[in-house]
């Protein structure tokens, strides 16, 4: 089944489920107002005065300290604090719940149904935006979009571009030897990722992607945890390869982030004119100079422990303690060199760490103030959205609380710059969560 064919059949098959399932739609009145919050905006590390808050179509149209007269829902915020929805920069949103043998040879109407549940789980969790960085998420995001199902602002990159043996390359050494322009795998034609192993098949699978409405394009620059037969020291693609994609992205006015561990990895993407590193983990000094010289975004996660890989397999596991070993490293490179850096997570085949989601937003404060670290996962992380240009699917401003921006808002019961571990507990600390001027979570008292 060709990508296309599974984002239709994706709306489709969710439209026939969506009156009889969970919360899919939020609430939503002409105006929202509300009264008596404080306000972290995103930006700066402290709360406003005792504000009001209206929000009309999607945006919030009014901010003021003196009251507000609208016929709308209201919203008694009793103090509380009123902030940006939470955005996280790594995200695989078709890959989350599944094992990887499900993810690539298991039902693709279950797996889809899978994913829209966890969407949904993951905008409970206050996260109203992610970036995808890899998989057939294009249905999932139409359905969502649509008001099909519940579930956060999606930006897509669609396949990851890999080559033969790289990162995102999960066929069996049986299914060697690849005759180019021959039968694609099973994990091509649902979308997961592509294999393209010279310049000019990677300007087609880029194009493909961003056909298909990539916000930006995803390739495995050297090797990964995941992958079976991807050592983390190679490199893969060249750069003319490389090269390839970025011109792609560049004629269609956005970027490519390569996957990265390595110094090698990261030198040869930005020598391409890649403009985001995913992960960096095993970085040296020479790269983040490079990187801060650039201008070049980092994407990284806080890998503390070996939790990920509790469904890998012993070499696996192996690779993951070296990514580990080397997270302290990048922040401190980051932190040392002023590197503009987005926070993610990167969660795969886990439920169970999808609920951790959060909590690795809080252990941030490992390396950072619990407000840079809030302001990271808000205003920071839409600013590399914004990287998409023409292609943002969501034209407006994300990550702040403002005028004009587009009303993704938390109501946390409790102050997370003075207690950030708030974030880790959604379904206690979040009384209030709206997404697009839709009130999808309302727990306060009626």
């Amino acid at each position: 089944m060709s990508g296309l064919s599974m984002r239709a059949g994706l709306a489709a098959l969710l439209a026939m489920i969506v009156c009889s399932a969970s919360p899919a739609a939020g609430q939503q009145d002409a105006t929202v107002l509300f009264r008596n919050v404080r306000i972290f905006d995103g930006r700066n590390a402290t709360l406003s005065a005792a504000s009001n808050v209206l929000v009309r179509d999607g945006k919030i149209e009014k901010i003021s300290t003196t009251d507000i007269t609208a016929t709308s829902q209201i919203i008694a915020g009793g103090g509380r604090v009123l902030m940006p929805g939470l955005i996280d920069a790594h995200w695989h949103a078709m890959l989350v719940r599944p094992t990887p043998m499900a993810a690539l040879a298991g039902d693709i109407g279950y797996n889809n149904l899978l994913a829209a549940s966890e969407a949904t789980a993951t905008l409970m969790r206050g996260f109203t935006t992610i970036r995808d960085m890899g998989g057939p998420t294009f249905g999932l995001k139409q359905a969502i979009d649509e008001d099909l199902v519940a579930g956060p602002r999606i930006y897509p990159s669609g396949a990851i571009i890999t080559i033969t043996g790289g990162h995102g390359d999960f066929r069996q050494l049986s299914d060697l030897p690849r005759t180019i322009g021959g039968m694609l795998s099973r994990m091509e034609r649902i979308g997961g990722s592509m294999v393209a192993d010279s310049p000019d098949e990677v300007r087609v699978r880029a194009r493909e992607q961003l056909m298909q409405g990539a916000s930006q394009v995803k390739l495995t620059a050297g090797g990964g945890v995941a992958s079976p037969f991807s050592p983390l020291d190679v490199s893969t693609f060249t750069e003319p390869e490389l090269r390839a994609a970025v011109e792609a992205a560049d004629n269609w006015g956005t970027y490519v982030a390569t996957h990265a561990y390595t110094p090698v990895a990261i030198q040869r993407s930005i020598a391409a004119g890649v403009k985001c590193i995913e992960h960096g983990h095993l970085m040296d000094e020479a790269s983040a100079k490079l990187m801060a010289e650039k201008g070049i975004w980092l994407s990284t996660q806080p890998f503390l422990d070996m939790s990920a890989g509790a469904g890998l397999g012993p070499s696996e596991q192996d690779k993951l303690r070296q990514v580990v070993a080397g997270t302290d490293r990048v922040y401190e490179l980051a932190k040392k060199y002023h590197l503009k850096t987005a926070f993610g997570t990167d969660v795969l085949f886990s439920q169970a760490l999808a609920e951790k989601q959060g909590s690795m937003l809080a252990a941030l404060t490992r390396w950072y103030t619990p407000a840079e670290a809030l302001v990271m996962a808000t205003s920071t992380n839409a600013e590399l959205l914004s990287l998409s240009g023409l292609r943002n699917p969501y034209p407006g401003k994300l990550g702040v609380v403002e005028e004009g921006a587009l009303a993704d808002l938390l109501l946390v019961d409790g102050n997370p710059l003075d207690d950030i571990t708030l974030v880790a507990d959604p379904a206690k600390s979040f009384v209030v969560i709206m997404k697009d001027g839709k009130v999808y979570k309302n727990i306060l008292p009626r």
